[in-house]
């Protein structure tokens, strides 16, 4: 009696077009609206930590130093938060979502100077020498 209550169900999906996707031959169309995961052009980036601040879980955290941007993606939940503070508009949520692993990583990204950044920051700390030695000179 079980199967009977089914075989009119079973015998229209036969003539039905499916509803699943080919995904691996098909690509996914994520729907509007969609978050997906957070990335980065870590070159625009100007380690503020204003991602890092905004972040409520915490997944976020910026080595100022070692300009180093770094996300726990286990942590993140997508809520956008760090893309509308940052002010060089250097995040971005991308509507994918990240490719899965065999393990738990954390994702880190890390700013290579240009020469004229180079340039730019050892004319900053030329400068910055010679203030501390002209304050040293005017003590003495």
């Amino acid at each position: 009696m079980g199967i009977m209550r089914f075989a009119p169900t079973m015998l229209r999906q036969l003539f039905e077009k499916p509803v699943t996707k080919n995904y691996p031959a098909e690509p996914i169309n994520y729907p509007e609206g969609s978050r997906g995961h957070i990335d980065i052009d870590i070159q625009q980036c100007i380690s503020c930590g204003a991602c890092m601040i905004n972040c409520p879980p915490g997944a976020i955290t910026v080595d100022r130093k070692n300009k180093t941007w770094t996300i726990n993606r286990f942590d993140c939940v997508q809520c956008g938060y760090c893309t509308r503070v940052c002010p060089k508009k250097c995040l971005y949520l991308n509507p994918g979502y990240q490719t899965p692993g065999p393990e738990k990583v954390t994702y880190s990204q890390t700013h290579i100077m240009t020469e004229a950044e180079k340039q730019k920051e050892a004319e900053l700390a030329a400068k910055r020498a010679a203030a501390i030695k002209a304050a040293q000179a005017k003590k003495d």
